[in-house]
């Protein structure tokens, strides 16, 4: 459904009026007062239903400023300076051509003979008419004259012209004896005669049927995928590499709304925040439902060491290669690196080298604020339950009925989310008046257990002293003492929703039903009980939208959500992988990342991420290194330096890099490993590692180097994704959703990790027959277990066997939709080491450089 807003200036002739009407779905009379005009304007710019606007006012309103106020796109008469501009510069593909210039040259171009060599006069109208009709004329091989006012010189003029266009309903009289045989009049306004001379013509009638049809089927086109022409970033790699932050600041980076332009956003589907990153709307899924996915590849890893394998700068040395070298769509999507590992052990996740996400401290620091979006959501629910929890314990059902549902101008009545809570409680009423006692005390009292409340602060700091913290040690909380503690924001269990959400009402849907704590009677208790699902909701509507970003070459990068990989599902979001996988088209890539090794984050990519979006990977790249190869072959811990030693890595690669090349492939996706070239490694460790790789089952083995080269050191690695991805994928689930509980945990615990069987505590079979009452049964499992190892003991590196597998707690995420059973002891929050990353980073008052960041 079109609309075409039409602003029109009080007091404007009735006739013109009734017309421009007609073509209008919208119409807004406009006060004279200037101020009230531009906000109507702008109004309009922004309204997403409004496709067009028609601007009828005097010539004292139509100024530059307000020409070049309202939108390009959304300009019906095309008279703007920038669509001029365009038109006259032949780009007829970005310049709309105004209506009643389309009806005059419909006119001119007629099929009663060439029109080359015809000369066309052109009589009075506004200057930007005027020069897009020349243009116009001129392309299709006419002439173009142009009047002078003086009625002597007029009249020779029109002698010689074989058509006459008046462009204006204030021109002078044209007698017909003028005109030279078979030559016309074509009057682009509307005219007060009662009918045209026999050699005259109407534009005007004509525009009005083209308008509403032009606007349609720009609008139309505008719908449709766009082909993209992305315009690759030159790379001059030096040697030695320098540090991250200088080769990122040597690159100059594209305008974020240029790179949006290149790959098909409309502008109107693009938020910027500054000048390198940007907001991308959801709305763009609507638009493009229709268009095919591309290819979808997930980059996991061996076992990881401390020091990192490098899996995001193999994700984004992959897309360089991908879309810079080969010439093929391609986005990374990536996590949002948390304020911890920043300021903490880790540093940056921007990547490094040459693979890397420009700006890097943009990258690295705020970027669009989401997590602390997320931040103020999860402390606002922690507010709300223990604020509630002090007022049940101080007031009567009366009172707090009372003051949860107040009089307002002597009227009483409930919210929405009220409305909700009654429904849940099998109460049908609406009227505040009709509840018994025992539903209003129902309805008043969560009643619940402060010592099985599970919601937990959150901060994104590496701050262990918050980890176990007594609250309501003031005299104004009347006694509500308890321990609680903080998680780094990142564990949240909101982050998880935002990664899980595919819209904005499946990601309000998961708040509200977000398990905060349980009553004494046992029951559940959700965000919506607590009245405040509606707000996390709006504190979270813009940190739904994944940010768009660039690499060192140029290429696009979402970064949206990110999720802690070993209590949550470690993975970037649903609805950044959705929208990249429609931009890139058929032939494209998308290539998102999983945290930590493949038994964490490509496990619960697998399981739980491709079940909830629905989508299906067509390949898995398995990023390796020699160094984290010679530690599990049953080398001393990891260090950035090691000598050449072949066995250390032979062993590496038959235990830990075997064992996760057959963990992909229980799920029917080929196996890529891309071995992470580092320059201590000899080219006979990298000859090795490729070979045992293939021997293992994977579809190639491929040195990488991205990191000193950019993309051109992962081409190799592209083709072989490229052809691997090609190959049919016969993807399954690890296990079927309705599956119990017990045995999910136990086909993970066999057939990812290798353990003989699992041991269930006390404490957990008690909290599964729990979720089965409450009807949680059938959420995929997340498993919360140490990254370190593929079993329990962080200390057992390659693939250990013959261990049991201990669950000592079992949980849930009912918003986020998963169970996660407790492996071991996990830590939630992060603590600082005796010399964190934050001592090297630093900023120049003077210029604002950032110093330090790795």
């Amino acid at each position: 459904s079109m609309c075409v807003s039409l602003l029109l200036k009080i007091g404007d002739d009735e006739n013109v009026l009734e017309i421009n009407k007609k073509m209008a779905r919208k119409v807004i009379l406009l006060s004279s007062q200037y101020k009230i005009f531009f906000f109507e304007l702008l109004k309009l710019n922004d309204d997403q239903r409004v496709h067009g606007v028609y601007l009828h006012l005097p010539p004292a309103f139509l100024t530059s400023r307000v020409l070049n106020t309202l939108k390009p796109e959304k300009d019906v008469e095309g008279i703007s300076d920038v669509n001029v501009g365009r038109l006259i510069r032949g780009d007829f593909s970005r310049g709309f051509v105004p209506p009643v210039a389309n009806a005059v040259l419909d006119m001119l171009v007629k099929d009663d003979g060439p029109v080359e060599g015809k000369n066309v006069l052109l009589v009075g109208g506004k200057r930007p008419l005027q020069l897009i009709l020349q243009c116009l004329i001129e392309k299709s091989g006419m002439a173009t004259l142009r009047s002078n006012r003086n009625r002597n010189h007029l009249q020779r003029q029109v002698m010689q012209a074989d058509a006459v266009v008046m462009l204006d309903s204030g021109n002078m009289d044209i007698p017909s004896t003028w005109l030279r045989p078979r030559a016309e009049i074509i009057y682009c306004a509307p005219t007060q005669e009662t009918g045209l001379d026999e050699r005259g013509t109407s534009a005007w009638e004509k525009k009005k049927e083209m308008t509403l049809y032009l606007i349609c089927s720009r609008w139309l086109q505008d719908q449709h995928y766009r082909p993209w022409r992305l315009h690759p970033l030159k790379l001059q790699p030096l040697t030695p590499v320098p540090s991250d932050l200088e080769i990122s600041r040597a690159q100059v980076a594209k305008p974020v709304d240029q790179l949006a332009t290149e790959i098909g956003l409309l502008p109107e589907e693009l938020e910027s925040y500054g000048r390198n990153k940007a907001k991308v709307r959801l709305s763009l899924l609507d638009r493009l439902h229709s268009q095919p996915d591309g290819k979808y590849v997930l980059v996991a890893g061996i076992t990881p060491t401390p020091l990192g394998e490098g899996k995001s700068t193999v994700t984004v040395g992959l897309v360089q290669a991908l879309s810079a070298h080969l010439k093929l769509n391609s986005f990374a999507c990536l996590r949002q690196p948390s304020q911890g590992p920043t300021f903490g052990v880790k540093g940056g996740a921007a990547g490094g080298g040459y693979a890397q996400v420009i700006p890097m401290e943009e990258f690295n620091l705020h970027l669009t604020g989401d997590i602390h979006a997320i931040t103020a959501a999860n402390n606002l629910v922690a507010a709300a339950i223990d604020a509630r929890i002090l007022h049940e314990a101080t007031q009567s059902d009366k009172a707090l009925f009372k003051r949860l549902v107040p009089s307002v101008n002597g009227v009483r009545k409930f919210s929405p989310i009220q409305i909700s809570r009654l429904r849940r409680l099998g109460i049908n009423k609406t009227d505040p008046e009709s509840l018994t006692s025992q539903e209003i005390s129902n309805f008043v009292r969560l009643d619940l257990d402060p010592k099985k409340i599970t919601w937990q602060r959150v901060v994104d700091t590496n701050d262990r002293f918050l980890r176990k913290i007594t609250i309501g040690q003031a005299s104004t909380e009347k006694g509500q003492i308890r321990e609680t503690g903080f998680d780094i924001a990142v564990a949240s269990e909101i982050m998880a929703i935002l990664a899980l959400a595919d819209s904005l009402e499946d990601m309000k849907n998961r708040l509200a039903r977000m398990v905060v704590g349980t009553s004494h009677s046992g029951l559940p208790v959700t965000a919506e009980d607590l009245g405040v699902s509606g707000a996390l909701a709006v504190l979270m509507k813009d940190a739904i939208k994944p940010t768009l970003m660039q690499t060192l070459e140029g290429t696009p990068v979402f970064v949206h959500a990110g999720p802690f990989a070993n209590i949550a599902h470690g993975n970037s979001s649903v609805l950044a992988d959705k929208l990249a996988l429609k931009l890139v088209g058929r032939d494209g890539f998308v290539v998102t990342e999983a945290g930590f090794g493949a038994d964490i984050g490509m496990e619960k990519f697998f399981n739980i991420k491709c079940r909830a979006s629905g989508l299906r990977p067509n390949v898995v790249v398995l990023v390796a290194t020699v160094r984290a190869l010679k530690m599990h072959g049953g080398g001393p811990h990891v260090s950035r330096h090691g000598s050449a030693n072949l066995s250390l890595v032979a062993g590496g690669c038959q235990s830990n890099l075997k064992k996760q090349i057959q963990i992909a492939q229980q799920f029917g996706v080929p196996v890529v490993v891309a071995l992470n070239v580092f320059k201590t490694d000899t080219q006979a460790e990298i000859d090795l590692v490729c070979q045992i790789a293939r021997e293992c089952g994977a579809f190639d083995a491929l040195p990488c180097n991205h990191w000193a080269q950019g993309g051109r050191g992962s081409v190799a690695l592209a083709q072989a994704v490229k052809q691997a991805a090609s190959k049919p994928s016969n993807f399954q689930f690890l296990y079927h959703s309705e599956m119990p509980i017990v045995e999910k945990i136990r086909t993970i615990a066999q057939r990812v990790y290798g353990a003989d069987d699992i041991d269930l505590s006390l404490e957990a079979q008690t909290k599964i027959d729990y979720y089965n009452q409450q009807g949680y049964g059938s959420l995929p499992i997340c498993m919360a277990k140490t990254h370190l190892s593929l079993s329990h003991m962080p200390d057992k590196k390659g693939a250990p066997t013959g261990f049991v597998l201990p669950i000592r707690d079992v949980r849930a995420s009912v918003g986020a939709g998963f169970i996660y059973p407790l492996v071991g002891t996990m830590s939630t929050m992060p603590g600082l080491p005796t010399r964190p990353c934050f001592y090297d980073i630093d900023l120049d008052p003077a210029t604002e450089e950032i110093t330090g960041l790795f």
